[in-house]
């Protein structure tokens, strides 16, 4: 799996708990917060991105991520692992 596709899923899950957020206007170099996310919107696009795409990270390991593209190098770490 590419970084592209992991991105994808990500903005995907974005979009699905996320109001008036469409996936072609996500810019991977901001923040969750930046397209209006609460902290409890933020578990859940991980959370749900995370099993969609097989992995489980420990949430320490989350806590430093500023932005989707960080988030998505993160998740490569441990896609096909």
């Amino acid at each position: 799996m590419t970084k592209e596709e992991v991105i994808e899923v990500i903005k995907r899950n974005i979009v699905d708990n996320l109001d008036d957020v469409e996936e072609g206007n996500i810019d991977p170099q901001k923040s969750m917060k930046d397209y209006g996310a609460n902290s409890l919107d933020m578990i859940e696009v991980v959370s749900t991105s995370m099993r969609e795409l097989n992995i489980k990270i420990p949430r320490a390991e989350l806590a430093d991520i500023a932005n989707i593209d960080q988030l998505a190098d993160k998740f490569m770490e441990y896609v096909d692992k």
